[in-house]
C-alpha cells in the first residue's frame, strides 16, 4: 500500500494498482511500475476518480502509464459503459477524434536511405502541410466529404483511387467506423474539413523517417514486415483535424445545455454525459463517428503522399519499395466493443495478436507491440498509447528553445522540419515520460508485448 496525493493506492502486481474507494463508484485500476505511478500528478488522480464516479459504468475504470491531465478525463483512460443504460460524454473521448498512429514499413535500409534523408524529409515536409490551417492535396466539396465520412477508406480507394486496396485489412474496424451521419454534423465542422484532409496538423502530431533499432520478437515482427536492423519504416501520428476538434466542441455545449434533462450527477462539468440511447448520445456518436472516419482517411491520404515522395526521391514504385502497412490504430475513440461501449481517451486498441502502436517524443523513437489475451481480461483490450507529457506546453517552451533543439538534434543524426520553432520546444523529448520506461509498465501488466523498437532519423512537426 501506498499514499499518493492523499490516495492510498493498493499494488496488485508490479506493474497493476488499484485505488482505495473513499467515493461512490467504480474501481480506479492503474497500470503502471511505481516509479512511474509516483510521479503522475495530482490532477490525474482527482481527474480519474471523477471519472470513476460517473453513471453507467460497468466496470473498473482504466488509467494507463503514460497518463496525464486532460480535459474532464486523464488522457490515458478507458472506461466501459453497459450499451444499454450507460452514457458516453465527449469530454472522455477527447477533441482530437480517432487522434491514432500508423506504421509503413519498407524494404530500404538506413545505408540506402542516409544519402538522400534531408532531401526526403525536405520533400515530404513541402509536400505534406503542418501546423494550423494546412490545406492538403485531397480537395472536396460537401456532397464528397459527407461520402468519405460516412464511408471512410474503402469509399476513398474505390472512388480516388488514393491508398492500396490491402491497406484497409490492416486499419482498425477497416477503416471505417459504423453509424456514421454527416447530416449530424455542424456546418462549422463541415467548413474546417473541407480542406484538411492530407494534413498532419499541429501539436504532437508528426511524420517520422525511423529505422528499426532493436527487433524483440523476430517471428512476430517477420510476421508484420519488420525483418532486420537498420530497416526504414515511416510512422504517422494525426488525427481528425478542426472537423473532430469542431465536433466535440459542438456536442459539448449540447450535452451541456440539456445536462438536468438526465437528473444525473456528475463530478466535473468537463465530464457532461447524455444517455447512449438518447437522441443527444446517438447524435454525438453519429457525428463522431463521421469524424472518426475522417481521420482514417486523413491517414491514408498522408500515406498515398508519402509513397509518391519515396517514388521520386528513390526512382522505384511503392510496391518495389514494399511500403507496406502495418496497421492503423486510434487512440481517442468510443464505440461498441464486446458487450460494451468503450470509451479510449489517449488509449489504444489492443486485442490478442492485433498489432499495436505507441509513439513516443520526437528525439527518442517509437514500438510496435502486440495485444494480449490479458488486455482483454485487464483493461478492456487496451494498452498505452505513448509516452505521456510529464509537463504542459507552456512550461516546455520556457524550458527548452526550438534553434538549440534542432541543432542538437541535427547533431545526433535526427533532421526535423517543424511549422514552428515554438512547437519544436513544446514537443522536445524532456517533456515527455520516457517511453522505454511507458512500455516496460504495460508489458509487465500483460497488456502487450514488445515487438520492435524504432528510432528517429527524420521528422516533420506540425
Amino acid at each position: 500500500m501506498i499514499k499518493l496525493h492523499g490516495f492510498e493506492l493498493k499494488q496488485i502486481s508490479e506493474a497493476e494498482w488499484e485505488m482505495k474507494k473513499d467515493y461512490q463508484g467504480q474501481a480506479l485500476h492503474f497500470f503502471a511500475e511505481e516509479e512511474i505511478l509516483k510521479a503522475l500528478e495530482e490532477e490525474v488522480f482527482l481527474q480519474a476518480r471523477n471519472v470513476a464516479q460517473l453513471p453507467g459504468l460497468a466496470g473498473p475504470v482504466v488509467i494507463m502509464p503514460d497518463a496525464h491531465t486532460g480535459y474532464g478525463a486523464p488522457i490515458g483512460t478507458v472506461f466501459a459503459m453497459d450499451k444499454d443504460d450507460g452514457f458516453v460524454s465527449p469530454g472522455a473521448i477527447g477533441y482530437d477524434i480517432n487522434c491514432g498512429m500508423r506504421l509503413l514499413t519498407t524494404n530500404l535500409t538506413l545505408q540506402e536511405v542516409s544519402p538522400y534523408l534531408v532531401k526526403l524529409v525536405d520533400f515530404l515536409f513541402s509536400s505534406i502541410p503542418a501546423g494550423l490551417g494546412g490545406k492538403g492535396f485531397l480537395k472536396t466539396n460537401k456532397e464528397e466529404l459527407k461520402k468519405i465520412t460516412e464511408e471512410g477508406v474503402p469509399y476513398l480507394i474505390r472512388s480516388k483511387g488514393v491508398g492500396w486496396q490491402e491497406d484497409i485489412e490492416a486499419i482498425e474496424e477497416e477503416g471505417k467506423i459504423n453509424g456514421a451521419d454527416f447530416s449530424l454534423v455542424s456546418e462549422k465542422a463541415i467548413e474546417r474539413g473541407l480542406f484538411q484532409l492530407a494534413t498532419l496538423g499541429s501539436g504532437n502530431h508528426y511524420l517520422e523517417i525511423q529505422k528499426v533499432e532493436k527487433i524483440f520478437d523476430e517471428k512476430e515482427a517477420k510476421n508484420l514486415g519488420i525483418f532486420s536492423k537498420d530497416q526504414i519504416t515511416v510512422m504517422i501520428h494525426c488525427g481528425s483535424r478542426g472537423f473532430g476538434h469542431q465536433v466535440c466542441s459542438d456536442y459539448l455545449k449540447i450535452f451541456e445545455k440539456h445536462q438536468d434533462e438526465f437528473k444525473i450527477e456528475i463530478k466535473d462539468r468537463q465530464l457532461v454525459c447524455a444517455l447512449i440511447k438518447s437522441v443527444y448520445g446517438k447524435n454525438y456518436l453519429g457525428a463522431m463517428a463521421a469524424a472518426a472516419n475522417f481521420a482514417f482517411v486523413n491517414r491514408e491520404a498522408i500515406t498515398h503522399r508519402v509513397r509518391q515522395v519515396f517514388e521520386k526521391i528513390f526512382g522505384k514504385t511503392a510496391k518495389e519499395l514494399e511500403m507496406n502497412l502495418v496497421y492503423d490504430v486510434a487512440h481517442n475513440i468510443g464505440k461498441e466493443e464486446g458487450d460494451y461501449f468503450l470509451s479510449r481517451k489517449g488509449a489504444t486498441r489492443s486485442f490478442p495478436n492485433t498489432p499495436v502502436i505507441i509513439g513516443g517524443s520526437m528525439e527518442v523513437g517509437s514500438y510496435l507491440l502486440l495485444g494480449t489475451e490479458e488486455a482483454l481480461k485487464k483493461s478492456y483490450g487496451s494498452t498505452a498509447h505513448g509516452s505521456g507529457r510529464t509537463m504542459s506546453r507552456s512550461h516546455a517552451k520556457k524550458i527548452f528553445y526550438g534553434e538549440k533543439l534542432f541543432e542538437e538534434m541535427k547533431e545526433r543524426g535526427i533532421y526535423v522540419r517543424s511549422a514552428s520553432i515554438a512547437g519544436l520546444a513544446e514537443e522536445a523529448g524532456g517533456a515527455y515520460k520516457n517511453i522505454a520506461d511507458v512500455v516496460k509498465s504495460v508489458s509487465l501488466a500483460g497488456l502487450s508485448k514488445p515487438v520492435a523498437y524504432f528510432k528517429p532519423l527524420g521528422n516533420i512537426k506540425g
